[in-house]
Order: C-alpha cells, then sequence, then structure tokens
C-alpha cells in the first residue's frame, strides 16, 4: 500500500503522461495510465487526476496569474505536473495548505532543478496568501 506521498508521485507522471499523449494526438484512456503505475485502484488517485482534468484551465489560469514573467506552457511537463497538483490540493480539496505546498516542493527537489522549486514554492505560497487568505 503506497502512503499519500507516494500516491502523489503517481498522479504526477500520469499527468505527465497525459500531456505526451495528448500533444502527440494519442488515444489513452486514464485509467490505464493509472493501473500501469497502480496495482490496486486508488480513490485519492481518482478523484484528484478527475479534478485536475475538470478544473485544468482554472488552475493553469490561476498559476499563471502568480508566475511572474513565465507562463505554465514554458515549464516542462514534470514541473507542470507538480504544480498542477500542488494548486489544485491548494484550491480544490481539503488538504491541509502547508502540507499541498510541502508535498509539491518535495516532489520538485525530487524530480526539478532548485529554481524551478523555488518557482513553484513561490506561486504555491502566492496562491495560499491572495486566493486563500478570506476563507
Amino acid at each position: 500500500m503506497k502512503n499519500r506521498s507516494e500516491l502523489r508521485e503517481v498522479i504526477m507522471k500520469v499527468l505527465y503522461q497525459i500531456e505526451v499523449l495528448s500533444s502527440s494526438n494519442i488515444e489513452y484512456k486514464v485509467e490505464d495510465l493509472i493501473k500501469e503505475l497502480l496495482e490496486v485502484e486508488n480513490e485519492f488517485v481518482n478523484e484528484t487526476i478527475d479534478g485536475i482534468e475538470k478544473n485544468k484551465d482554472k488552475i493553469i489560469e490561476l498559476d499563471n496569474k502568480y508566475l511572474n514573467d513565465w507562463t505554465m506552457d514554458r515549464l516542462n511537463l514534470v514541473d507542470q505536473a507538480i504544480l498542477l497538483l500542488g494548486t489544485y490540493e491548494l484550491m480544490y480539496t481539503d488538504t491541509p495548505s502547508v502540507v499541498a505546498i510541502n508535498e509539491a516542493i518535495e516532489l520538485s527537489k525530487k524530480y526539478s532543478e532548485d529554481a524551478v522549486t523555488k518557482m513553484i514554492n513561490g506561486v504555491l505560497d502566492k496562491i495560499y496568501h491572495e486566493e486563500l487568505k478570506d476563507e
């Protein structure tokens, strides 16, 4: 059984695959992509990927708002996937904000360069302070 951090890594990998396959016009089923990475079906993974896909435009718009002098489409696909996941967890789930941000940072430390990790941290921190402070 995978813990939540490991499941987030699975989500990031599936989001990455979705982007690669979509941009190459290759047909796929999200369920199949998940099954390749997880033996057992997992509600957290399914709901999170589904939620990100449904709210993707809003999430990208929000991320772009806080990516100073950058846009999501300039980030590599792994970094995009990490930011999509972090932003989604902050804005659309009950995950405590500090956990959502820390989990995204940990993924970024593992898969990205330091500068990108700092950028992702900055974006999520701004979203937390600017978008969520009134809640």
